[in-house]
């Protein structure tokens, strides 16, 4: 995860933290993503060694010959438009999947032996403050309490939708305006990670856990005793702001702790989570609401939540490797007298609003001019968007055209729960087909450990059509007359079909993406977010209007729209890449 001293991830394509930051790759990489060099016009000046001309054991003059060409040849000036600006790098690296790399300035031979001589570093493989170290069961125990606050906020989305029976008739406001605080909540989710992952790159992950939590639990005691719909929607919308950190920051912490080749399960517990919340939310709602007082979901909301802010509070430690290394040179510092001792990232020179700015600007960038990332997001968005559709169609074909009470309609969402608990287990099969594909890529390229982003899509191109499949299936079969448990077991389909969609777009947008992923993975959980906040407001009327069948149908045909996408670009992604100034090629 951090660029000083974790391997990285699996799941993404990541450099190494161990290899030197001033070989010539990370600056020719640099060069392709949006650093266009002029020709030279300067005759007298002395004909450069193209790098590759160079002894292979030489990489410091392989260097200081890219930097002379570089101050011969600097970048042409464009007009700042948002097609021309340079893109900053993307350092996010908490979301789980992304590396965090810096770009530092080259120092010359003796500057950068006094920096490496008081740089503080691991004392060997075996440092008792590296996260990697410490005992498996601790790690473990972390891995949980992630997965279950982060279980606990996405519930606490989903659950809200079985009270509005209630609030409408107490708080005298129609059923589109108690949507609204679901809606809200999920705008929070996908709002805060731009502002919270980039405050945690300066203060660690801890405080963000902490504080972040603390006010996910203060803004459910307005909504549990609210006496007005206006308080109950600002709560929602600062709940899931709050809520939004242990969807994005907390991956980090995962890949903190495990190495490579221990990282798939714990980060499989992890990832699973967010996906099965929202199903477990109506479980517990149905139940509820049905038996007491709409009030009494965010009491027991209450409970979890404030349960697993003591966890965090007492058994969740600093893992963040740059902020240990800090507090590390902190007290060598104090304890030896010597002001020369420093950590990498005390050298950082961003700004915090710099950071902040840029995290919110470059998803947009993605969006606006990478036609890949452009079309899966938008994929990804729609399956998210028709789940949480689900939450106000599903009372409507089974309650009223099954007559299940509120409790039975909450347990049809374990036909989902299901589906997406078998597309999580079935990833050691994609792995294995992944690896299968880099195997024969290798004996094609000649070159060990070769491997294609494009890779990563197959189980993006299944559950593509797996889930216009299902959704037609559900549509035509919501009639009375057909017993219930056929549509539930096409909605078992549709969860199997939608981890298979994220899944290959999650890893695909890392890959393609190396040095800009956390900011591709933002323009995903923006775009899921916006349609996941905007599909509900629809969605009754929807079936209303056009009946079960053909409103479904109309899913169906949105999804099927965009089937054929990840296809094609495993196709053709090669080629699309060598067009992009922010993919990798």
């Amino acid at each position: 995860m951090a660029n000083f001293g974790n391997n990285k991830n699996e799941m993404g394509t990541r450099k190494s933290s161990e290899q030197n930051p001033y070989t010539d790759e990370r600056i020719e990489s640099r060069e392709k993503l949006g650093r266009p060099q002029t020709p030279s016009t300067d005759t007298d000046s002395p004909t450069l060694t193209k790098p590759e001309e160079l002894e292979e054991d030489n990489p410091r003059a392989r260097h200081l010959t890219l930097i002379q060409s570089r101050s011969r040849n600097p970048p042409l000036s464009r007009p700042g438009t948002l097609h021309t600006i340079r893109s900053e790098r993307s350092y996010g690296g908490e979301d789980g999947y992304s590396c965090r790399q810096e770009d530092p300035e080259v120092p010359d031979d003796a500057e950068n032996a006094e920096e490496k001589q008081w740089e503080v570093k691991w004392d060997g493989e075996h440092d008792p403050l590296n996260p990697r170290n410490r005992e498996k069961w601790k790690k473990w125990s972390i891995v949980l309490i992630m997965a279950s606050s982060a279980l606990c906020v996405t519930c606490t989305s989903s659950l809200y939708t079985l009270t509005y029976d209630q609030i409408t008739v107490e708080f005298n406001c129609s059923r589109i305006v108690a949507t609204l605080g679901l809606s809200l909540f999920v705008c929070g989710l996908g709002i805060g990670p731009m502002i919270l992952s980039p405050l945690s790159e300066f203060y660690g992950r801890r405080p963000i856990y902490i504080y972040s939590y603390l006010f996910f639990v203060i803004w459910l005691i307005p909504c549990a005793v609210a006496r007005n719909i206006t308080t109950m929607l600002i709560s929602r919308f600062f709940d899931g702001v709050a809520g939004s950190a242990f969807l994005s920051v907390a991956g980090g912490t995962v890949g903190d702790m495990f190495a490579k080749n221990g990282l798939s399960l714990p980060m499989m517990v992890y990832t699973a989570s967010p996906f099965i919340g929202p199903e477990i939310g109506p479980l517990l709602g149905g139940f509820i609401n049905q038996y007491t007082s709409w009030r009494w979901s965010f009491y027991v909301l209450l409970i979890w939540a404030g349960v697993q802010c003591a966890l965090i509070l007492f058994f969740v430690p600093e893992t963040y490797t740059p902020v240990i290394l800090r507090v590390k040179a902190r007290k060598l510092r104090k304890d030896s007298g010597e002001e020369k001792w420093i950590a990498p990232i005390e050298r950082m020179d961003r700004s915090i609003p710099k950071t902040v700015m840029w995290s919110c600007i470059r998803p947009f960038q993605l969006l606006v001019l990478e036609p890949m990332c452009l079309n899966l997001c938008l994929l990804s968005a729609i399956l998210l968007g028709v789940l949480y559709l689900f939450f106000g169609a599903f009372p409507l074909v089974f309650g009223k055209g099954h007559g299940f009470t509120l409790s039975q309609v909450g347990l049809t969402f374990l036909g989902i729960f299901v589906g997406m608990a078998l597309g999580i287990s079935s990833d050691p099969l994609w792995r294995r087909n992944y690896s299968r594909l880099m195997r024969n890529y290798e004996k094609e390229t000649g070159r060990p450990g070769a491997s294609e982003p494009e890779f990563r899509l197959p189980p993006t191109i299944l559950g593509a059509w797996i889930v216009p499949i299902s959704l037609f299936g559900f549509a035509w079969t919501t009639y009375p007359s057909v017993h219930w448990i056929v549509p539930i077991i096409f909605s078992t389909l549709f969860g199997l079909g939608n981890i298979f969609v994220f899944s290959g777009v999650f890893t695909f947008l890392v890959d393609c993406y190396p040095l800009y992923a956390a900011s591709a993975l933002a323009a995903n959980s923006f775009a899921r977010s916006s349609f996941a906040a905007a599909f509900p407001l629809f969605g009754v009327q929807m079936y209303n209007k056009l009946g079960y069948q053909w409103a479904t149908s109309l899913l169906a045909f949105l999804a099927l729209a965009m089937a054929p996408f990840p296809y094609v670009f495993f196709r053709y992604g090669k080629r699309l890449r060598g067009n992009s100034r922010f993919a990798a090629t």
